[in-house]
């Protein structure tokens, strides 16, 4: 009886931090009338199959202020996107991956200068390319080994996938360990900290320091030491089967319309839901919801606390937003320079869509995209599954989020 009791408080629980307060976008502090605009817009572009459906959440100084849902979460079946439909965020995964080993870091098991093979020994001996011409490749030892903060700020010059498993973040085929011994045989592309490349690779190596220096598989890790203190209640490496029925779909854009996106995209199938999948994928493997990720967000927002959980000290969170890429050539988006895992907002060109500077967010390889403006203290969330580009969607939410604010920046 007692045990039935437990599972029974603990599900009561799990609802009670699943479900969102009602959104209020006056005593958030925003324009309601300019806040009330965002959801007309994003079903005006859903319906012009600019994107099969969208969930946006826009949260001010801890209090949400929006949370809609439009459009489809899968067109054939005419089901709707719902504001608790469960995306794949794909490479917003990275900052959690940077949270894990800053957690690492604050408890004396790993330190940012470390170099990567002092956790894994696999990586000793690399090689960096010199040259690459008619099949000829020139080769030599980089001048010194690469470092987790080089994995962090994607400056290590670990390249794709070797040819053996190019296909590991399609059929997820191979387990973290086996695919970083595969990793750590590649060469560099370029000397350690003279160029920025987004690398998919360095930070699942990031992922397996994480196994090791922890002793928890990195989904585990995720789990119990991020997921369940914030909250996040539907967020996965591994979707349960109770809840494959919130999952988006996936689309892709054929002869101008908008189709289900088949098993060669990143993860595979979507509606196959990862099946028999073993590799954890710290670059990409992450399911969450809008207001779980408005959870992790806002926790960023407090400098590392949420509700009374702490997971980060303010100085590992202002480490991590900090432009740690100088003057190199960083990030997806012009005005940006990276941090650790995070793209941080650093030049006028970046303020284009209402961002101050500092703003760090990271977006994900089917569209969505988050952020956390510390000027304005405003947390904003984009979910959509789209294989092709999002940003016109995307960029026209994140306009008319930054417009509702009513105070001037400080």
């Amino acid at each position: 009886m007692l045990s039935r009791y437990c599972a029974g408080l603990l599900f009561v629980t799990s609802l009670v931090f699943a479900a969102p307060p009602a959104a209020d976008a006056g005593k958030a502090g925003l324009d309601a009338t300019e806040v009330a605009k965002i959801a007309p817009r994003m079903k005006a572009m859903a319906d012009d199959q600019m994107v099969a459906g969208t969930v946006t959440l826009v949260m001010h100084k801890g209090t949400l202020a929006h949370l809609e849902a439009t459009g489809w979460a899968d067109i054939e079946a005419r089901k709707p996107m719902r504001t608790d439909s469960i995306v794949q965020i794909m490479s917003m995964t990275k900052q959690f991956t940077g949270a894990a080993i800053m957690m690492l870091v604050e408890e004396g098991k790993v330190r940012l200068s470390d170099p990567v093979e002092k956790h894994l020994p696999e990586f000793r001996g690399q090689w960096v390319i010199v040259s690459q011409n008619d099949g000829l490749r020139t080769m030599k030892h980089p001048a010194r080994p690469i470092t987790v903060r080089d994995l962090m700020t994607h400056t290590s010059g670990m390249g794709p996938a070797a040819p053996g498993i190019g296909d590991i973040l399609e059929k997820m085929d191979r387990t973290l360990a086996e695919a970083c011994l595969v990793y750590s045989q590649q060469p560099l592309d370029f000397e350690p900290g003279t160029k920025w490349q987004y690398s998919n690779t360095g930070l699942a190596t990031l992922g397996r320091i994480v196994e090791v220096a922890s002793g928890m598989a990195f989904e585990k890790f995720l789990e119990t030491r991020i997921f369940q203190p914030l909250g996040m209640v539907d967020s996965y490496i591994f979707l349960p089967a109770e809840k494959h029925g919130r999952l988006a779909a996936l689309y892709q854009r054929k002869d101008g319309k908008l189709v289900k996106a088949g098993a060669n995209v990143l993860a595979g199938d979507a509606l196959q839901f990862r099946k028999g999948a073993k590799y954890s994928g710290p670059e990409y493997g992450i399911y969450s919801t809008a207001w779980d990720l408005a959870q992790w967000y806002q926790m960023m927002l407090n400098k590392g606390t949420l509700n009374g959980k702490k997971l980060l000290s303010p100085s590992s969170v202002e480490v991590m937003t900090r432009v740690h890429t100088g003057d190199l050539k960083a990030g997806h988006d012009p005005g940006v320079g990276f941090g650790l895992t995070w793209a941080v907002v650093k030049e006028p060109i970046g303020t284009l869509t209402g961002h101050s500077i500092g703003t760090f967010d990271h977006g994900g390889a089917f569209g969505t995209y988050g952020w956390v403006d510390p000027t304005k203290e405003l947390v904003g969330v984009f979910l959509v599954q789209e294989a092709d580009d999002a940003k016109p969607v995307r960029d026209a939410f994140i306009n008319m989020a930054n417009a509702a604010v009513l105070e001037p920046s400080r």
